[in-house]
């Protein structure tokens, strides 16, 4: 199994291990991995630039502007990767980067094709597989001509994980995390009125190899990509046998993915009611029961990562979590939704309420937007 090197600091402490406590965590935060997550988008913002068709174009350079800190959420677990941290990002940026590309091209496609959305996520799968592709993840639509800026971004991941000695290892649970990802997002853009039955579908096939919950409560699990981060940068820095590759995707699917995309819906209801998107959030009954719901996962999210090495890690993850999106500038805009989001914080105790206020703190101090200047 690979190891990373690791160095002694005076005191004995291990150089590699991620952060053990609170201002360490947001000393990583700030001194490593936001900085180079920046470097990276600004350098695909670059390339996004140079793009022929403008439609491509357009899409690509607003999901950096506008989702950048999904890649700054997810670099966190760089901080796992010991001495390889910046493998570990360079990973994260780039597969997070065509996550949410493609989820623009779906959201804005006028085809409303599955095919369409089942090729183009094909490249999400090839960057998962060092060797794999590239296709012409474009062919089922008119605008095709990205100068390989999506290509590039598979070669990355492939570059990243085709160095890392326990690939064959992890590449099992990689793969499975994808293909339910990969499958949501073509069940939940194809035509509004086919939606709910086919992802209604999908969720009894898999219902019984999972805990009790609702049909969208498992496509919101199913909607993360935090456990690809994990897998991979525990990959990168520690090394991964099978017992262990299997405890970090159990850990992380079904109730840490699920809480992060939960809260993600749960933010986003106003704007969804609007526009007349699908939102998880607006399928249960009422209020309470979601506030109850939410308070489970992430309940359960805690629980399920108390075997992982580091497990004080991933709970300040978790409780990122909801200092992240309860931060955000929505919530004050959503009295219903502020009030669920004070209820969490709470939850969650002492910790995340200071993460919270350094999550405000730094929303207030990049007004020009996370990514700074060009």
């Amino acid at each position: 199994m690979g190891r990373a090197s690791t160095q002694r600091r005076a005191d004995g402490s291990d150089d590699a291990a991620p952060p053990a406590n609170t201002v360490a965590m947001a000393v990583g935060a700030l001194r490593h991995v936001l900085p180079s997550v920046k470097t990276h988008l600004r350098e695909r913002r670059a390339q996004a630039h140079r793009i022929p068709s403008i439609d491509l174009r357009t899409q690509a350079l607003a999901s950096i502007e506008t989702k950048a800190f999904h890649c700054m959420g997810g670099g966190m677990y760089a901080l796992l990767a010991g001495d390889r941290r910046e493998e570990a990002i360079r990973f994260i940026v780039a597969y997070q980067t065509i996550s949410d590309y493609l989820d623009n091209l779906c959201d804005r496609s006028v085809s409303l094709d599955p095919e369409d959305f089942r090729l183009l996520h094909t490249s999400m799968l090839h960057a998962l597989t060092p060797g794999a592709g590239p296709d012409c993840y474009y062919r089922l639509r008119e605008e095709q001509d990205d100068a390989g800026y999506l290509s590039g971004l598979v070669a990355t991941c492939q570059d990243v994980l085709g160095s890392l000695p326990d690939y064959e290892v992890i590449a099992p649970y990689l793969h499975e995390l994808a293909g339910h990802y990969c499958a949501l997002q073509v069940y939940k853009h194809i035509r509004p009125e086919e939606r709910l039955p086919v992802m209604q579908a999908w969720f009894a096939e898999l219902e019984d190899s999972l805990p009790p919950m609702t049909w969208y409560e498992f496509s919101a699990c199913a909607g993360s990509t935090l456990g690809i981060f994990a897998l991979v940068s525990y990959a990168c820095g520690q090394g991964c046998d099978a017992t262990l590759a299997r405890s970090i995707k159990e850990a992380h699917f079904p109730w840490v993915q699920g809480l992060h995309i939960l809260l993600d819906y749960l933010i986003d209801q106003d704007e969804d009611r609007e526009g007349g998107d699908l939102n998880f959030c607006a399928h249960y009954p009422d209020r309470g029961k979601m506030q109850a719901r939410l308070t489970h996962f992430y309940r359960e999210a805690n629980a399920g990562v108390l075997g992982l090495p580091y497990p004080s890690f991933h709970r300040f993850i978790n409780q990122g979590l909801l200092a992240i999106y309860g931060s955000d500038g929505k919530v004050r805009e959503q009295e219903q939704v502020a009030s669920t989001v004070r209820r969490l914080i709470l939850a969650g105790g002492a910790r995340t309420w200071f993460f919270y206020g350094g999550c405000r703190l730094y929303r207030g101090l990049a007004p020009e937007g996370l990514l700074g200047g060009s």
